[in-house]
């Protein structure tokens, strides 16, 4: 099966993960992570998914799935060994046309979790279509030893310039020129430096000497937060 690669934006959307283990406790650290409601059904839990639902971080059923339980979810992970349960949330998700992935059971899932390399709001996902997990995983660690924090910093730099770049109001072909000539083909090595002086430099070049660059700064006082902490 091909699958359409997509980003889905689930904060505050309920989402409902079925089981209660390391597996389950992993899909639910994610989901938390990036802003879900996450309801956990369960009979038994882990000591940290329990200690998540006592924080009020998650809502937990504690009994086993039972049908019906999935009405209102907008996505459905199920982290369960039990083929039986499998089954009866793959109908119930089928029929009500919701997200679904059935951890490790590609044949279930009608979307599957890519592994993911983030370095902040750069995320470089990686789909074996279920294949082959291990090749994905392989395929990971060596992209997160290729894309380190330098590349969250050109990030961050690129994001807090784009609103400057187009208050010019300029035409977007020329905005798209400008943006490519912002990212100097040593702008990672100059973040990776921390050579502030030659980055300013270069986007005076590009914008004009009068633009404001106090998101230089920023970055500058992140960082030193970062590593003081």
């Amino acid at each position: 099966m091909s699958y359409f690669p997509i980003n889905v934006d689930i904060s505050n959307r309920p989402c409902t993960v079925v089981g209660g283990g390391r597996v389950a406790q992993r899909k639910v650290k994610g989901l938390l992570a990036h802003g879900a409601a996450v309801t956990l059904i369960s009979p038994a839990v882990t000591k940290e998914l329990e200690m998540m639902a006592d924080q009020g971080l998650i809502a937990w059923i504690d009994r086993g799935y039972k049908p019906g339980d999935l009405a209102g979810s907008f996505m459905v992970i199920a982290a369960t060994d039990d083929e039986a349960v499998q089954e009866q949330v793959h109908a119930e998700a089928e029929a009500g046309n919701l997200l679904l992935n059935v951890a490790d059971v590609t044949k279930w899932c009608n979307f599957i979790l890519p592994a993911t390399v983030r370095q902040g709001d750069l995320a470089i996902s990686i789909s074996t279509a279920g294949k082959s997990p291990a090749l994905a995983k392989r395929l990971r660690q060596e992209l997160e030893r290729s894309f380190g924090p330098e590349y969250n910093l050109a990030l961050e730099l690129m994001g807090s310039l784009r609103p400057v770049v187009l208050a010019k109001g300029l035409p977007h072909s020329k905005n798209k020129l400008i943006f490519e000539e912002l990212l100097h083909p040593e702008l990672i090595t100059l973040l990776e430096r921390k050579d502030w002086q030659t980055i300013s430099n270069h986007i005076h070049a590009v914008l004009g000497p009068g633009v404001d660059l106090g998101c230089l700064d920023t970055l500058r006082r992140e960082l030193q937060q970062n590593s003081e902490e």
